[in-house]
């Protein structure tokens, strides 16, 4: 694959505790040995801690960069930069970091914080920029709405060469003036190509991202196939996902609900799974070329970083990389 692609990591809720340990590692390396460059790790009130599962990641693999989901009420700003710099000091290996301004309502409720969804990005951008201030060596000192800190440093320092790389949601107005303001990569649940090269505006300093899901075989009928095997029409999966629009504030979430769900197998953006509540972002599914070809279309587009699903297989990994081969044809 490329330096700008992610994978994603299976969550504990889905995984036995006897096998997750091994299913980290086992991702972990299936991510690395298809070229990408960083593996996702998803952070909610109902699985265990990225930070431990970072760890793992770390310890099976050689240059793998966890990309660890940051939520700002688990942790003050100080323990997260700690995190970053302890786990270099003790691996010499870096993390990025997805900045969290939201997540599942539920959550953030039974957690006593009921912060409207603009002002949970003004926290963001106060949280990130105490993390990164430390991060870079300075003694940082904050006066903000959120978070106060005096002639606070970092110890061990961070070599600069493991400096993470931030990422945050850029689908919603606030999101992309966050992803401004702290120099993230804005991540994009995306529309179909066509409409992303349409519609194409600023882009934020730190570049766009999208997250996608790829089945990508040999023939359209297997991709399509294998597609609809592994994400089957599920009635009781409609009404999940309904239930969860009706308390989501997620502007990315609402944007794909709104979405015509009509199938047709000529193009490969299908939005299946997610109206099934089976996972949430769109998919890609098609032959080698057709998927690489949409892929390339997103590349022009100016998204220059891919976070894929989580995947199933090593499989899934070797033929989703044959995607991105025809893409770089697509665009050489």
């Amino acid at each position: 694959m490329t330096a700008g692609i992610y994978t994603t990591c299976p969550q504990s809720k889905d995984v036995p505790a006897a096998t997750y340990l091994e299913r980290i590692a086992q991702v972990a390396r299936w991510s690395e040995d298809a070229g990408a460059a960083g593996m996702l790790v998803y952070t909610d009130n109902g699985i265990v801690d990225p930070w431990l599962v970072a760890q793992e990641a770390i310890a099976a693999t050689e240059a793998l960069r966890p990309l660890v989901a940051v939520q700002p009420i688990y942790l003050h700003p100080y323990a997260v930069a700690k995190m970053i710099t302890s786990l270099a000091y003790l691996h010499g290996r870096a993390v990025d970091l997805n900045m969290l301004a939201g997540g599942f309502r539920n959550d953030l409720q039974s957690l006593g914080d009921e912060t409207p969804h603009e002002a949970r990005y003004e926290r963001t951008v106060e949280y990130a920029r105490i993390i990164t201030g430390l991060l870079r060596g300075e003694v940082v000192t904050a006066e903000g709405r959120w978070y106060r800190v005096k002639n606070l440093r970092l110890t061990p320092p961070l070599p600069s060469e493991l400096m993470p790389r931030l990422l945050i949601s850029g689908s919603s107005p606030a999101g992309l003036a966050a992803a401004h303001a702290i120099g993230a990569l804005a991540v994009r649940y995306p529309k179909p190509a066509d409409e992303e090269e349409r519609d194409a505006g600023p882009r934020p300093p730190g570049g766009l991202g999208v997250r996608v899901g790829v089945i990508a075989r040999a023939s359209g009928e297997e991709a399509w196939q294998v597609a609809r095997e592994r994400f089957p029409d599920d009635r009781r999966g409609r009404l999940t996902h309904g239930l969860a629009m009706k308390v989501s504030d997620s502007h990315w979430h609402r944007e794909l609900s709104a979405r015509d769900p009509g199938e047709d197998e000529s193009s490969p953006y299908w939005l299946g799974p997610f109206n099934n509540g089976q996972t949430f972002c769109p998919y890609l599914v098609g032959t080698h070329e057709r998927v690489g070809a949409e892929l390339a279309r997103y590349l022009a587009a100016g998204f220059s970083t891919f976070i894929l699903d989580i995947p199933p297989d090593e499989r899934e990994l070797r033929e989703t990389a044959a995607a991105f081969e025809a893409a770089r044809g697509a665009t050489a």
